[in-house]
């Protein structure tokens, strides 16, 4: 059963602010009876704001959240005064979070770093008190602009995960064991398909007290891309990996054609996955020996390989070496 509090898809309802009204006000006073216009502005409506926060790691507080409304602005008042803008309504959302349209599918604006605001719908404009509309032929103008109505608009938000590595795999490949053997990430596991119904991330050491960010994201099947098994929800978190790590157990039937089949799914979904740094990694080769390992190398694809045995341990070592020369290979 998959993890409530992993959320990353809401639909919500936001509505912006209406413009405050500007005042048709006419200046009276004891000794000016006829001192003209002196009608003040409106002010603007809210806007409804996205905000990244590095310490949200799901959309769960938005889960029972269906409309976001902000304030509207206030009227204009006597003495040109402007009124109030309306109460902006800030959306914290985690980074790597995307915003679409719900009617058309159209992608609004994504937010990727820590404190970074957005303007998801822009509140309504304040109307212009009479004060503007003073001229020779018309020294004292009765009338004022209404304020400009506000924005509504059902919004997507979505969560696409962002890590230096994602894991590739049909489900029950070994992709939870291995993150839960090279980092800290306590994923569920078990001998059967699907156990992973929800992204994980896990922070993997490396030497020198240098890190990179592996997510365990849910297995692939074929026809994922048409919405199959876990489908789409596996496949939008893996466009923001830097690198592909691709798992098929060393007892698979047929560990290129495996590989082809995950290749051929990334592509359906979207080419240009495929220009992603990719790598192979031969899992539970505990159950190989030398000569069963030369034996799978010749039948490999033309891709970077490596075996390794989460249970034993082994391999590990090599292939974070193989990993971070790939993350850093523009850096150098």
């Amino acid at each position: 059963m998959a993890n409530p509090n992993f959320v990353d898809y809401v639909k919500i309802n936001c509505r912006s602010g209406k413009g405050g009204a500007g005042s048709a006000h006419l200046r009276r006073e004891k000794f000016v009876p006829k001192g003209g216009p002196d009608g003040g502005d409106g002010g603007r409506g809210g806007h409804v704001i996205l905000r990244g926060s590095a310490q949200l790691w799901t959309l769960l507080h938005l889960k029972y959240t269906k409309h976001i409304k902000a304030g509207n602005g206030q009227a204009g008042g006597r003495q040109t005064s402007t009124g109030a803008d309306g109460k902006d309504e800030i959306i914290e959302v985690p980074l790597g979070t995307v915003a679409r349209n719900a009617e058309n599918d159209e992608m609004i604006t994504e937010i990727t770093e820590d404190g970074e605001t957005k303007v998801l719908l822009e509140g309504g404009r304040g109307g212009l008190g009479n004060a503007h509309f003073k001229s020779a032929t018309n020294q004292t103008p009765r009338y004022a602009q209404p304020g400009e109505a506000g924005k509504e608009s059902w919004v997507i938000l979505e969560l696409k995960l962002l890590a230096d590595v994602g894991l590739v795999g049909f489900p029950n490949a070994g992709k939870s064991t291995l993150l839960s053997v090279v980092s800290a990430a306590k994923p569920e596991i078990a001998d059967y398909p699907f156990t992973t119904l929800r992204p994980n991330l896990g922070i993997v050491s490396y030497r020198d007290h240098r890190s990179f960010v592996m997510a365990d994201i849910p297995g692939i099947i074929e026809n994922a891309h048409q919405g199959k098994g876990l489908g789409l929800r596996f496949l939008r978190h893996i466009e923001r990996n830097s690198l592909l790590l691709f798992l098929v157990p060393a007892d698979a039937d047929d560990i290129r054609k495996e590989y082809h089949i995950l290749l051929h799914e990334l592509k359906q979904y979207n080419p240009d996955l495929l220009d992603k740094e990719k790598m192979l990694a031969i899992t539970k080769s505990d159950m190989l020996d030398i000569e069963l390992m030369d034996e799978i190398k010749k039948e490999l694809p033309d891709v970077s390989y490596v075996f390794i045995s989460s249970v034993a341990q082994s391999g590990l070592e090599k292939m974070k070496d193989m990993i971070w020369e790939r993350l850093t290979r523009d850096e150098q």
